[in-house]
């Protein structure tokens, strides 16, 4: 139980969407630290918390290293940041047992300066690591993502990435900065981790870990992809591994309805063409109870809402209609002919007047104004996609992007990589993660092979890293740990919907792609036993 209510305090701290993330404190201070050593290190050999000043790592110094006392962390912020009141900061951290706390600054290249955190607990280390990934692109260390490892026993890190701020006007003109971003911070902090984890305990690592959703999701793609090594097991929620995709199709959209306010769809409209949807799709498996579980497979067609006459609150004008349309199309990349994914029938509660969400505009404008054209002018009205989405590739180069299908050299040393994503997101398209696994399994060759170590479970009715009308709140961590350390790889996650008061409303099962839950025709169709995993 202690486990489960922890995994739902840290889905509240770190799976914000990109939207919260933006305005989210920058972190990286130093917390309230106790000026000696309290507990016990493992073993004879171990270096005592406050000793751990003075050693050696990677490509930097270690510029903190002090206990911090049971309940006593309260994380501080840089001017401008939000500071966090009282009351949160006792119902985040203070439940957290007394741990050890490093700070290091990392300096891979001249225009480098990464801070990265690693929290040990003085006692009870389950003598493995957990690392936490980003969001958006947030620069600030995630402590509240840090909370649930610690709390579990597990060693954790987390990383600003190489700047601060909550936008990407730090890549301007500073082409190794984005490198840090892109990569290069989550690898050296992983390295650096555990050199500290070395050096602190007695006992040897187990095994690292790697918990992340959407940038953070990216950045578990872009580990498995080019740092096998790095982690034994990967949670790799919604990832953004699209990062230019993503913001060429939430800027296409945005600037249609900009120039064209007409065709702006309303809460009023959203609603509708979501109710619309759900008469479409819903009953695909088996049962009608307001949520899509194969939206990927309906056929949808928006034009039976468009008006006859004149426009009214039950139909839609041909240019809202044309609205819908592009938000579900995938237009192709023409240098490539890769399909820049669209979003999906069941994500229409959370689109906004302007199309996709607020942050994935935001982060789509910043794309283009500091990474790829160089110009913080830049607006959205002069985005042309078939030209636009060939300059971003071309400037990404891969730096941002975890779009290489080859994952062989990760499946080859034993890693296993565990990825989710909501049917329902409408921050990033859920077709991204289906078909980048269907790339793995073309560039490896055989479906078996990547189940034997890939599994991507996709959510119906779930949002943006949690949330939305379907069951979206389930364990990942233990699922993948009994997979890395025992074989027992997972079929199925049993997902749960809470209701407000925090009773069990809907239980399903979340099945191994491309299998998919069916309803038995009997049975509360709100439980997981009343459904089964089938073949696509």
């Amino acid at each position: 139980m202690q486990r489960f209510l922890m995994i739902a305090i840290v889905t509240m701290a770190t799976t914000l969407s990109d939207a919260t993330a933006a305005s989210a404190p920058v972190g990286g201070a130093v917390g309230v630290l106790a000026g000696t050593d309290a507990g016990t290190d493992s073993g004879s050999d171990a270096v005592w918390c406050g000793d751990l000043i003075s050693s050696s790592i990677t490509e930097g110094t270690v510029t903190s290293a002090e206990v911090v006392e049971a309940g006593e962390f309260s994380p501080l912020v840089a001017p401008g940041g939000r500071t966090p009141s009282a009351a949160s900061v006792s119902r985040t951290y203070g439940g957290l047992p007394a741990f050890c706390r490093v700070v290091a600054t990392l300096r891979p290249s001249n225009d480098s300066n990464i801070t990265v955190e690693v929290w040990m607990p003085l006692s009870g280390w389950n003598g493995k690591y957990q690392a936490v990934g980003n969001a958006a692109f947030t620069g600030s260390v995630r402590h509240g993502a840090m909370v649930a490892a610690l709390a579990d026993g597990y060693a954790t890190s987390s990383t600003d990435g190489g700047h601060l701020g909550n936008n990407a006007e730090f890549g301007l003109d500073h082409p190794e900065k984005v490198i840090d971003f892109g990569w290069r911070s989550v690898h050296l902090m992983a390295v650096v981790a555990k050199e500290v984890i070395a050096a602190h305990y007695d006992d040897d690592l187990r095994y690292a870990y790697w918990n992340g959703c959407s940038a953070g999701g990216r950045q578990a793609m872009k580990l498995a992809q080019d740092f096998p090594e790095d982690f034994d097991g990967i949670v790799a929620g919604a990832p953004g591994q699209d990062w230019t995709g993503r913001a060429a199709g939430a800027l296409r959209v945005a600037m249609y309805l900009e120039a064209n306010p007409d065709a702006r769809l309303t809460e009023d409209d959203r609603s509708l063409v979501h109710a619309a949807a759900l008469r479409a799709c819903d009953a695909s498996d088996g049962v009608t109870d307001g949520i899509i579980s194969s939206p990927q497979r309906c056929d949808f067609d928006p034009t039976v809402l468009q008006c006859e006459g004149a426009k009214n609150g039950s139909c839609l004008s041909a240019a809202q209609v044309e609205t819908v349309r592009m938000l579900y199309s995938s237009p192709v990349n023409p240098a490539t002919n890769r399909e820049i994914t669209g979003l999906l029938p069941g994500s229409e509660l959370c689109w906004t007047d302007l199309g996709w969400t607020r942050s994935a505009r935001a982060t789509g404008l910043e794309q283009y104004r500091y990474l790829v054209y160089g110009d913080p002018s830049w607006t959205v009205d002069r985005f042309d996609f078939d030209i636009d989405i060939v300059k971003a590739e071309a400037a990404d180069n891969g730096t941002l992007n975890a779009l290489d299908p080859d994952l062989g050299p990760f499946f080859a040393r034993g890693g296993k990589l565990l990825a989710y994503h909501g049917w329902s997101d409408p921050q990033i398209s859920p077709l991204n993660a289906t078909q980048y696994y269907e790339r793995v399994v073309e560039a490896v060759g055989n479906a078996e092979d990547v189940h034997d170590s890939y599994r991507l479970f996709m959510a119906p009715g779930m949002g943006h890293c949690g949330g939305g009308e379907g069951p979206n709140t389930f364990d990942k961590m233990e699922p993948l740990e009994a997979w890395v350390e025992e074989g027992r790889a997972p079929d199925e996650l049993i997902a749960t919907k809470f209701g407000p008061g925090g009773e069990v409303e809907i239980t399903r099962p979340l099945c191994a792609y491309p299998a998919r839950a069916i309803y038995d025709g009997s049975g509360d169709p709100k439980r997981e036993e009343s459904f089964s995993c089938e073949p696509r």
